[in-house]
């Protein structure tokens, strides 16, 4: 073997390299490659050219056609910023009905909304707003203390016994643990709440303690909750009638309601968040409120 070797078959010459009897022809760089690595080099020599590349001293080439992304960015942000200062504006201006009437300040609402209550509200309300044990379902529950616009936005602002000197109070009083029922009447008034929602409940060998569950309701609960039990948006009472639980709807979560009381809190939002961030919270809310499907996973708000 030697370099110069003919390859019989296609007449190429050998470069003397061999493995296992195969022997590496000498052939030609097909011309493909010529083409694709001098369009390469054009090209890398053209943007380096052109375009903002190699960096010296304290500054770097900006390239013949003077782009700048730092300034462009800033562009970008300074019209957004622009843009976003006109709505904005509407958003502090208008009121609650006024823009909810607005299609296009609803369809600014539900974005920028999505992003604020993600951002505040999830964590404990969950992301659709349905809410986790000990955090109400504010997307289908009915509101403590009504769900027009502008008591939402109040609720929101003051929050519920939060830091604002006119925040919501709400609290259920611990009529087990300070002594005010005992064990067998805390197990009696369960019983009885549990039925308010669950008729079934009721069967002919709890009758009786039903019916002192009912007297210690009216004797105990009905200042807040009424004489139905459908609960006085005034105080922001719960309705005990229907299926929304913010701390389970189970005899057992119910007894430990009574017995240990619950004070539930959410922040003043008034002092963390602007007026207008409020404004599209709350309206972000209600929207969703129309629209919530599915399941009931939480309690009222």
């Amino acid at each position: 073997m030697f370099v110069g070797e003919r390859d019989p078959f296609t007449g190429h010459q050998t470069t003397g390299h061999e493995w296992n009897g195969i022997k590496e022809l000498n052939t030609p760089v097909p011309r493909p490659v010529y083409f694709f690595l001098i369009t390469m080099g054009v090209f890398a020599l053209a943007w380096t050219l052109l375009m903002p590349s190699w960096p010296y001293g304290s500054g770097y080439f900006k390239g013949l056609l003077g782009v700048d992304q730092k300034q462009a960015v800033a562009k970008s942000i300074e019209e957004a910023t622009t843009g976003r200062a006109h709505w904005m504006t509407r958003i502090e201006e208008e009121d609650l009905l006024q823009i909810q009437s607005d299609t296009d300040l609803m369809h600014i609402v539900r974005e920028d909304g999505r992003t604020l209550f993600g951002d505040n509200c999830a964590a404990c309300h969950g992301a659709n707003a349905k809410g986790n044990k000990g955090y109400p379902n504010i997307a289908q529950a009915p509101m403590l203390w009504g769900d027009d616009p502008q008591t939402v936005l109040q609720t929101v602002t003051v929050g519920i016994n939060g830091t604002d000197p006119n925040t919501r109070v709400s609290q259920m009083l611990a009529f087990g643990r300070d002594g005010m029922l005992t064990k067998d009447q805390v197990s009696q008034l369960a019983g009885f709440v549990v039925s308010l929602s669950d008729p079934t409940t009721v069967t002919d060998n709890n009758k009786e303690d039903m019916a002192k569950g009912k007297d210690l309701f009216a004797t105990n609960c009905v200042a807040c909750h009424g004489n139905d039990a459908k609960g006085i948006v005034e105080s922001g009472a719960p309705n005990l009638t229907d299926n929304h639980w913010t701390y389970g709807g189970g005899r057992g979560d119910i007894y430990q309601t009574i017995y240990s009381g619950r004070q539930g809190h959410m922040p003043s939002w008034g002092k963390r968040l602007t007026p207008a961030q409020i404004k599209i919270i709350t309206l972000y809310l209600l929207d969703l409120r129309k629209q919530a499907v599915g399941p009931v996973t939480g309690g009222a708000s």
